[in-house]
């Protein structure tokens, strides 16, 4: 089994791929979305939003990462997808499955569901820029106002060559409230030969199980799951492995925040050092209470300094 950690658009960037896949069980991070109009973007574009390229295009713990484009356009979608591969990219994955309003307003993300025929195109064109052995992979929901063209989207990604395809399993007026409906990717895996990956509301190994079972697939994506814990992915796999596995407290946990603060007095504005750790604080709490009570010490705090001295207060009770 594999697992991939999602591209989860303003929160899983390249300091939390680092640290998230430092944590260990993650076997692909895919960068959150470029954006492509109708035009070829610039090398810096892609090493902003993916400096890996300029390590091997992995993770500092060695872990493989795609870049991941979002456009509507094939033949611009197709040079961006060339220049990625040029520029050292392990894989190229597309996003059909971004439920944001503004990006669905501008023929992006999951709108397109409702357009199999435009999405075999971009699929094909893309394939046919990209070297043999750059893979091609697909993010997608079940649909976009519904489910009724789930399959037909699928027959278009698997005709015009992707090489995999994720399924969040829900559709984009579904969002993010429960369940994720697992049971209805089983179709496509059916039907088709293409390796499927399931997404969707897996916060803990017994969930992990129920999707694999519901859904038919062999490999999972986790996103607000692994940043609410981050040790998630070993979990699951020491479960279906029937290893015994000691989960992660709170003070294993904690330096990661505490790395992950360092990193942002390092490259954040000042008034912005404190936005990514009370961002994930906001998701850790579900899992660690302690978290929930740092983040409301801490969420009022701008200055760097007062963030440095509460951080260093909770280090050293621990």
């Amino acid at each position: 089994m594999q697992i991939h950690l999602a591209p989860m658009e303003g929160v899983v960037n390249a300091r939390m791929r680092a640290l998230l896949a430092s944590a260990g069980g993650i076997d692909r991070c895919i960068t959150e979305f470029v954006r492509v109009t109708n035009q070829l973007l610039p090398p810096r574009v892609f090493h902003r939003l993916c400096p890996e390229l300029q390590h091997d295009g992995k993770t500092p713990s060695g872990v493989p990462v795609y870049v991941q484009l979002l456009g509507s356009e094939p033949l611009p979608m197709a040079d961006n997808a060339a220049r990625a591969a040029e520029l050292g990219a392990l894989g190229v994955d597309l996003n059909f499955g971004c439920p944001a309003k503004c990006v669905n307003r501008h023929r992006g993300g999951s709108v397109l569901l409702d357009e199999p025929e435009l999405i075999h195109n971009i699929v094909g064109e893309i394939r046919a820029a990209l070297p043999k052995h750059c893979p091609l992979t697909v993010k997608i929901r079940l649909g976009y106002r519904d489910r009724s063209r789930f399959l037909d989207v699928v027959a278009a990604i698997v005709d015009g060559g992707a090489q995999q395809l994720t399924v969040h399993a829900r559709t984009r007026d579904d969002g993010y409230t429960p369940p994720a409906h697992w049971h209805e990717i089983a179709p496509a895996g059916e039907r088709f030969a293409i390796p499927i990956v399931a997404n969707g509301e897996i916060w803990s190994p017994t969930d992990a199980e129920k999707c694999l079972n519901d859904s038919g697939c062999n490999d999972i994506m986790l996103g607000r799951g692994i940043l609410s814990r981050p040790d998630l992915a070993l979990s699951i796999k020491a479960a279906q492995a029937g290893d015994g596995y000691q989960d992660k407290d709170w003070q294993q946990i904690f330096p990661m925040v505490r790395e992950l603060f360092q990193d942002s007095l390092i490259n954040c504005a000042p008034r912005h050092v404190g936005g990514p750790v009370k961002q994930w604080l906001g998701y850790l709490r579900r899992h660690y209470p302690e978290a929930a009570g740092l983040f409301e010490e801490i969420k009022r705090l701008r200055a760097p300094q007062d963030l440095q001295a509460a951080l260093l207060d909770r280090q050293q009770a621990a």
